[in-house]
């Protein structure tokens, strides 16, 4: 049913998987004659995307519901993600006419002129057990240079302490041909750069019978005219093989910025995790990119205080943390979750000293990113300029995904840009020859 002077404000919380679905869920309402506006504001109809990784996540959609409500009380709630898949039961709350979860967000509008029409709180929240990889395309983004693309859906790892595969689903891996098509799409549309992200992005093509890999996904896009850059979203140690890296190295508009996620250091801890590599491998994997990619950066996500956590296996994280040499790290507590193992694990570490050790590992991530940018004062980087600043400099980031402040640039370029320093976690500069 196309709207006529409808407005629909949204709003995400969690990964970028979830960014591209709202993107996707957006365009599906501006389609239907709907106009965005921004979430502060008053609209008829929020889209509420939801996390679940964290109780944190929990809390801050469960508050993200209620704003909406009181903004507008007659305004229509849809709520959608994670949580939504997980307890679809709990979100029936005053102003929600629609709740989702992590299927059907292509009929998100069709969804709700039916709740709409029929006057009640509709639960369109289906079992992932036989759940096809959902079609979802985006056409735009909210920038103007950086686009986010969504290859593959679920996953089948089930870490203890992951309440993922339960809300995600089984691995669904996106059709080459689907990628490529998307990527020509995004190139017309001016963007310089695709990120390629999905649940469990190292999982891409286990489950299709065309032999497809992430490599053959990451060539498709590499041959797209128009698309300069094109960044991996977070993978797993265990993907970087001499024949993984050797495939990257004959792509040169691949960034060498590559997010390992480490979860923890100690191999103690990772058992218990049920991870499948150790801190050993984890650093030969580090030690594989930097030998091939000598401006190599790299990201991670470490927890802090897994049940049974001694002092000395946290002790081994911050020395792998250390022998890594992150260029910068999303440090985060322990949080349980409600049906998975680890919840109901013994030796409870006391959510006190959860806190204290992520802040401990925090610490240590600004030193080493501190380390990191230093390392690049000298260097010549490429930088994709994104906007600017109230001086006039070019703002945008390098192949590394570190912030650079640059004068004369103007965004939508790519420039070359000799680093003369660093400053309050940037990096400052000046164009190349200039």
């Amino acid at each position: 049913m196309t709207q006529i002077n409808r407005t629909a404000a949204f709003h995400t919380l969690g990964c970028k998987v979830n960014q591209y679905d709202t993107q996707a869920m957006r365009e599906r309402f501006e389609a239907a004659g709907y106009r965005t506006v921004s979430f502060e504001e008053s609209a008829d109809v929020y889209v509420i995307n939801t996390c679940t990784v964290t109780g944190t996540g929990d809390r801050k959609s469960m508050q993200a519901i209620r704003r909406c409500h009181r903004q507008n009380p007659q305004a229509q709630i849809v709520v959608t993600g994670c949580l939504a898949q997980r307890a679809a039961g709990e979100l029936a709350l005053p102003g929600v006419r629609l709740v989702l979860g992590t299927q059907r967000r292509g009929e998100v509008v069709e969804l709700l002129d039916q709740a709409v029409e029929q006057g009640c709180t509709l639960i369109a929240v289906e079992s992932l057990r036989q759940a096809p990889f959902e079609h979802l395309s985006v056409h735009a983004h909210e920038g103007h240079t950086r686009a986010t693309m969504k290859i593959q859906e679920g996953c089948d790892r089930w870490c203890t302490y992951c309440i993922i595969p339960a809300v995600r689903g089984p691995i669904r891996s996106r059709p080459v041909q689907e990628i490529l098509a998307e990527a020509e799409s995004l190139a017309k549309a001016g963007f310089a750069e695709v990120v390629l992200t999905g649940i469990h992005l190292t999982s891409y093509g286990r489950d299709r019978k065309d032999g497809a890999t992430l490599l053959d996904a990451v060539r498709a896009v590499h041959g797209v005219k128009g698309i300069a850059r094109i960044r991996l979203g977070s993978l797993e140690p265990v993907i970087v093989t001499p024949e993984f890296v050797h495939g990257v190295a004959q792509l040169p508009h691949v960034c060498h910025q590559f997010h390992l996620a480490l979860q923890s250091g100690s191999d103690t801890v990772l058992a218990r995790m049920h991870r499948r590599y150790t801190s050993g491998e984890f650093l030969e994997a580090c030690a594989l990119l930097r030998g091939a990619f000598e401006d190599c950066a790299l990201t991670t996500d470490v927890m802090t205080g897994f049940p049974g956590e001694t002092e000395e296996e946290f002790a081994q994280t911050k020395q792998t943390c250390i022998r890594a040499g992150f260029a910068r790290m999303h440090v985060f507590p322990y949080s349980e979750r409600e049906g998975t193992k680890a919840a109901k694990m013994e030796n409870s570490v006391p959510r006190a000293l959860r806190e204290a050790r992520a802040r401990e590992l925090i610490a240590l991530g600004r030193e080493l990113e501190a380390r990191a940018l230093a390392a690049r004062v000298g260097r010549e980087e490429q930088v994709l300029v994104e906007e600017t600043d109230e001086e006039g400099r070019g703002v945008g980031y390098s192949g590394g995904y570190m912030r650079v402040r640059v004068p004369g640039a103007q965004p939508g370029e790519i420039v070359r840009v000799r680093i003369t320093e660093t400053d309050h976690g940037e990096l400052r500069g000046k164009l190349a020859g200039a």
